[in-house]
């Protein structure tokens, strides 16, 4: 069970390259008078780092201008640290790096504030900071295989700066952030622990910029969306009343996905996705016309035939008859007698089979290279062709144009992965969607925005559907599924589309 979810979680971890200090701290020395920092900390990503209590909190402050849809927006940036606190007993906890973007002149009790934040777990939110709404975002071509390089930081012009302040936060190991004495990293290693440091952060953020009244989102990805339900959960508890709540390629239910228990569990929902793959690699017959109306199709196949073909198939071994494996065949592309030798059909073996001699991308499938390329050497070349480039550009960004500067290593992903407690409510594995169903009936008025990608095969966006049909299709919740990987934001037509629906998401939980 240990090495099965070591597996799990680096398959649900954005791929990136770790690092950090030794632990420790000497302090930040002040201010310049262009508002930048020197933080002389040196910050630590493994298990036992851990600040000393004197640490303290210190931001680098610049100001710049954002143009969205011809309007000009002033905005302040912060980058820096603030420390969670126990809600109780006031101790500190952990040193939180995190960017906020605030537009000038901005109403705290009418302008919204949305916490940003991936997942991993042990990722840090660069992806989501650089790749989606922040003012910033790398042009990464998505979904080239070979796209120029570097890839340029350009003005976001579908940023939300234009309807909330932004704030994006590493988890603690993570980035910048560390746990303080006597706490460590691993202090915060698990599903409980990590959401309740998460809610403290919020609070001494919300407390420290006057931001109580102001409306409150989070936006989680990944692993994050997990996180996010249990959040949402804690935070509704402590009296603090969100407002809206986006899940970015959701893993609500660990149990329920195959990609973590293949054998045992059923790959129904991640048909419609072989299908929407298929049919990018022209393999789908007959071609569809469109890939929604296709998607709606391949969601009847999986409920009207796959799933209890399945479900038959783990029980007792028996496969269905030619015609159901010759549908299967024509609606996916992979053949018939892949069908019949693996029925309960895992992504894993897809990943690798659907074309010969080529690997497709886990996190985008319609990145792909050869098998035996450097591409394809770390097992997902969706993670290959941005990994690096993400990695430099947070560098140059904090340093550049947020004046801020670290003694330390930028850390995209620690290796909390090896040491998690994923245990959650009695069980090994978190099935979070209980949490949302509490904090939803604790707030009547807050509203959910689930975002899938039709590309993605780490978390697949039918069986995302799956798991929140459970909470009895409740109007406060919205799904939205678009054309892209797990991360659909990069692809310059979904973000554009994602935005829009955004908005919309925004004006609906709003007061």
């Amino acid at each position: 069970m240990r090495s099965g979810l070591a597996a799990l979680v680096i398959a649900l971890a954005v791929a990136a390259c770790g690092g950090g200090g030794g632990g420790g701290a000497a302090g930040p020395t002040p201010p310049g008078p262009d508002g930048s920092l020197h933080d002389t900390t040196v910050y630590s990503s493994a298990p036992g780092g851990s600040l000393p209590a004197t640490v303290v909190e210190a931001a680098a402050v610049t100001r710049h201008t954002l143009t969205i849809r011809g309007a000009a927006i002033p905005y302040t940036a912060t980058a820096g640290h603030l420390t969670a606190r126990h809600p109780v007993s006031g101790e500190a906890e952990a040193s939180f790096f995190y960017v906020a973007y605030t537009a000038d002149g901005g109403d705290a009790a009418t302008r919204p504030v949305t916490f940003f934040y991936n997942g991993g777990p042990g990722s840090a939110s660069v992806w989501l900071h650089l790749g989606s709404f922040g003012p910033k975002r790398l042009a990464t071509g998505n979904p080239a295989s070979d796209p120029p390089t570097p890839f340029p930081l350009v003005d976001n012009a579908e940023s939300l700066l234009d309807v909330s302040d932004l704030v994006f936060v590493d988890a603690v190991g993570s980035g910048y952030s560390q746990a303080i004495a006597p706490y460590t990293n691993q202090s915060f290693w698990g599903v409980d622990r990590d959401a309740a440091v998460f809610r403290d952060f919020v609070m001494r953020y919300l407390q420290a910029n006057g931001r109580e009244d102001s409306p409150k989102f989070l936006f989680g990805e990944s692993y994050g969306t997990a996180r996010t339900a249990v959040l949402a959960h804690l935070l509704e508890t402590a009296g603090v009343a969100l407002n809206g709540i986006v899940l970015q390629s959701a893993v609500m239910n660990y149990g329920s996905n195959c990609g973590v228990v293949s054998a045992t569990i059923s790959c129904a929902g991640y048909l419609p996705s072989y299908g929407a793959i298929g049919a990018h690699y022209t393999l789908v017959t007959p071609p569809p016309a469109d890939l929604p109306s296709f998607m709606t199709q391949m969601r009847g196949l999986t409920s009207a035939s796959y799933d209890p073909a399945v479900a038959l198939w783990i029980a007792s071994g028996t496969l269905p008859g030619d015609a159901t494996l010759s549908q299967l065949s024509a609606s996916t592309g992979v053949p018939a007698s892949r069908w019949q030798s693996r029925f309960n059909l895992d992504p894993g073996t897809f990943q690798t089979t659907l074309l010969p001699h080529v690997l497709i991308g886990r996190y985008d499938a319609r990145v792909s290279a050869a098998a035996d390329s450097d591409l394809a050497r770390g097992g997902d070349p969706s993670s290959a062709v941005i990994g690096g480039q993400f990695r430099t550009a947070i560098d140059n960004h904090l340093r550049n144009t947020l004046r801020y500067a670290s003694a330390s290593t930028y850390v995209l992903l620690s290796n909390a992965i090896a040491s998690w407690d994923f245990s959650h409510d009695g069980a090994g594995l978190p099935d979070t969607v209980p949490d949302l169903a509490a904090a939803m009936a604790q707030n009547p008025a807050l509203e959910v925005l689930a975002i899938g990608g039709y590309h993605d095969l780490a978390t697949p966006f039918h069986q995302t559907e799956r798991d929140l049909g459970r909470l009895g299709g409740p109007t406060r919740l919205t799904i939205r599924n678009y054309a892209g990987g797990h991360m659909t934001y990069l692809d310059d037509r979904t973000r554009a589309a994602q935005k829009a629906d955004l908005l919309g998401f925004y004006r609906q939980a709003m007061p």
